[in-house]
């Protein structure tokens, strides 16, 4: 009856998560999903990329480029410069920003701010086949001459999906996948020169979730949150005199 409790927990987190905004895991299995272009059953995705098409921003030095965390900014504002632009697509992953990254390369940046792999880790993709498209996408804007920034991917809170049960647990272990991803991506970041901006050390509790007063509904940060991570893009930005 245990092990029956623990799948019926599963189950409903995934369920909660197939029609929530930061993933477009199925309700019908918590395997690996294999499928690497599902992205492109993602509406917002499918809308937001015609709108990259028509903007008129030609070139901008800054770009913040991610999925529904980055979406939910103005970051223009938010750092109080007009030479960024936010390029976050909600629910998408990883192939998604690798089949994207067009858009990333006609605004000529300097510097990109890469923010992802939450809903990867919530669609249960492996780790290890989520870090190799992520090392892609940053040997592609390398190959550009562009500065990569990888910032760690966030944590979900304890309650996350609470209305649908069971989820601390999913949760706890998502986060450990969590874990797992950063820290590949801070030691890729440390042997190959990369800064890497650690937002877990600054927004989770002890508990190793994400702090409750920084988020509205378990993932999607308030505006605390946004104050901590534009407060760290500033220090890389002012490192190389952007």
């Amino acid at each position: 009856m245990k092990r029956i409790s623990s799948l019926h927990k599963v189950i409903l987190a995934a369920m909660f998560l197939s029609i929530n905004p930061l993933s477009a895991q199925s309700t019908k299995s918590t395997q690996p999903i294999k499928d690497t272009l599902r992205y492109r059953t993602n509406p917002n995705y499918q809308l937001q990329i015609p709108m990259y098409d028509i903007y008129k921003t030609r070139q901008a030095d800054i770009v913040m480029f991610g999925n529904s965390l980055t979406h939910g900014a103005a970051w223009n504002e938010l750092l109080g410069r007009p030479n960024v632009v936010e390029r976050g697509i909600t629910s998408d992953v990883f192939w998604g920003y690798e089949s994207r990254l067009n858009s990333i390369y006609k605004l000529n940046p300097k510097i990109v701010f890469i923010m992802g792999g939450l809903n990867d880790i919530y669609n249960w993709t492996p780790v290890n086949e989520i870090f190799s498209v992520y090392v892609r996408i940053i040997n592609a804007l390398k190959s550009k001459k562009i500065i990569v920034v990888i910032q760690s991917t966030t944590y979900s809170a304890k309650n996350y999906g609470k209305d649908w049960g069971g989820t601390p647990e999913v949760n706890f272990g998502r986060n450990r996948e969590v874990d797992k991803l950063n820290n590949l991506l801070a030691d890729y970041a440390k042997n190959n020169k990369l800064d890497y901006i650690d937002l877990n050390s600054l927004t989770a509790g002890k508990d190793l979730f994400l702090r409750p007063e920084l988020t509205w509904d378990g993932v999607h940060f308030k505006a605390d949150a946004y104050k901590i991570w534009a407060r760290e893009v500033e220090k890389v930005l002012a490192k190389y005199n952007l």
